[in-house]
Formats: structure tokens, C-alpha cells, sequence
């Protein structure tokens, strides 16, 4: 019998894969946010919430700031230098959103903090919004900006992926 297939991880010396595999994260984790509530609401703060607001706190505290410093602070500023005005445009975009997305972020914590704590605690409004518009810039930023990285050189990419090593690697 074969074992059951593995996720394949993404290649460190390919930044866009990295950023992408961290977006299949932002959809699964946002995905989750809408089923706690689900759960929640019917079940209260039962181990399993207690777990799966840990999991998501976890991911969007954590891994999250990562992926839009690997954004902002690496692959958009060398992207800029292309000098695209379609692509700038949307960067600028994308970015101000992530102060949005941040915005919405917060607004979760409290319902997550009490859930992973054990407490119940009433989801706020913003949750669908969360789920919606955290994996819809996901997608906006692999239709528009990600495909430009193709145009950048293999030094560009290895200093690219060196930042975002380093990065993770500091955070530890």
C-alpha cells in the first residue's frame, strides 16, 4: 500500500511559491474563522474551538506579518523598479488593503482570545467580511503583481528569498 500523499512544500530559493503556499494558508485559516464561528455558536468554547481559535491567532499574528513584510519590504519594491504603471498601481493598492485587512484582523482578536481561552464569547460582524476579503486580495495579488516576478533577475530572487529566510529565521 502507498503511503497517503504529502503536501509538497515550497522550494526556499522561489519566493513566489513561498508567498503562495502562505496564501493557501490565508484561505484555509479564513475558511476556519467562518466555521468556529459556526461551531461556536452551536457547541460554545469546547476543546475544539479552544483549538482552532489557537490555530488561527497563531497563523495571523504570527505568520501573517511575515508575508506582508515578504510583500512589502522585498518583492513589491523590487517590482517597482520595473516600472510598470498597471502593476505599480495595484501594488499601491494591495498595500494600502493590508492596513485594512490588519484592521479586520483586530477586530477578531478579542472573540478569538476568549474562545482559545476557553470562554464564549459572541463572534463579531466583521467575521464574514474577514473570510471574504483576506483570501480575495490573496487572489489579487496572484493575478496581478505575482506573475511579474518572472521579469525579475536570479539575483534579484535569491536576495528576495534570502530576506524572507532571514526573516522567519529571526522571528523563531
Amino acid at each position: 500500500m502507498r503511503p497517503p500523499l504529502q503536501p509538497v512544500a515550497p522550494r526556499i530559493d522561489d519566493p513566489i511559491e513561498l508567498l503562495m503556499a502562505c496564501h493557501e494558508k490565508v484561505r484555509r485559516f479564513a475558511d476556519l474563522a467562518v466555521r468556529l464561528r459556526d461551531h461556536a455558536a452551536s457547541k460554545g468554547a469546547d476543546a475544539q474551538a479552544q483549538e482552532a481559535a489557537r490555530s488561527i491567532l497563531r497563523y495571523f499574528n504570527i505568520a501573517a506579518p511575515l508575508h506582508h513584510d515578504d510583500e512589502e519590504v522585498d518583492l513589491f519594491p523590487a517590482l517597482w523598479q520595473l516600472g510598470d504603471t498597471q502593476l505599480n498601481l495595484s501594488m499601491a493598492q494591495l498595500e494600502s488593503e493590508h492596513g485594512e485587512l490588519a484592521g479586520l484582523w483586530r477586530s477578531l482578536g478579542p472573540w478569538l482570545e476568549a474562545l482559545s481561552a476557553g470562554a464564549d464569547h459572541p463572534a463579531p460582524p466583521s467575521v464574514d467580511d474577514f473570510a471574504h476579503r483576506y483570501p480575495a486580495h490573496a487572489q489579487r495579488e496572484e493575478d496581478e503583481v505575482y506573475p511579474f516576478a518572472s521579469r525579475l533577475s536570479p539575483e534579484q530572487i535569491k536576495e528576495i528569498s534570502a530576506a524572507m529566510v532571514a526573516r522567519r529565521t529571526a522571528s523563531n
